[in-house]
């Protein structure tokens, strides 16, 4: 109840505080590639519920065809200013709509596709017994998560044999420890991760 409460209240005031930011985000895109301003992606909710993920377009319309994973910082499909929206974790900031709207939470699993959802044994399933979130330890740990993938021969199995089960671990470690303080500490490590990231 208290992070429901915190979800609805954080994320209502950071679209009230983002709105300018936004606006210049969503003109920006437009005048680089054109309509549309926003990338809804089908994600794995809480009970394996299905949802729609809001992410401001840093990629060529069409371009996810050729693949979910973005390797490297100069992925091709990323457009311009795509670029530097997924360097300051920008493009992130439409997520805040899912929040409110009770699809997410600040602090929780990253939301992964299907795709990949559907190669979790039965003790990875876990994860998906709590909401996704924003952000979590996991995404902190694998902030540079792009970069690493573009260093493998084949991307891809990298992520789900190495990358993917890491990250899996390190979220099941923190659903059984998760508290509003715990979250507090995330929030504040992921501001500070991506302050010295730049």
């Amino acid at each position: 109840m208290i992070k429901r409460l915190f979800d609805i209240l954080f994320s209502l005031v950071a679209l009230i505080l983002l709105l300018p930011i936004f606006i210049l985000i969503a003109i920006a895109i437009v005048i680089d590639d054109g309509f549309p301003i926003f990338y809804l992606q089908e994600r794995v909710g809480k009970n394996f519920r299905p949802f729609k993920l809001f992410k401001f377009r840093t990629m060529y319309k069409d371009a996810d065809k050729k693949g979910y994973l973005t390797v490297g910082s100069k992925d091709p499909r990323v457009t311009t200013i795509g670029y530097y929206l997924r360097k300051y974790k920008l493009d992130e900031l439409p997520q805040f709509i899912n929040v409110l709207i009770g699809d997410m939470s600040i602090i929780g699993p990253r939301p992964e596709v299907k795709k990949y959802v559907d190669l979790y044994n039965d003790e990875q399933k876990k994860v998906l017994s709590v909401k996704p979130g924003i952000t979590d330890y996991a995404s902190i740990k694998y902030i540079n998560e792009n970069d690493i993938l573009a260093l493998s021969e084949n991307p891809e199995k990298t992520y789900i044999e190495e990358v993917m089960p890491e990250k899996l671990k390190i979220n099941l470690e923190y659903i059984e420890k998760q508290s509003f303080l715990e979250d507090i500490k995330i929030i504040l490590k992921t501001l500070t991760k991506i302050l010295l990231k730049q």
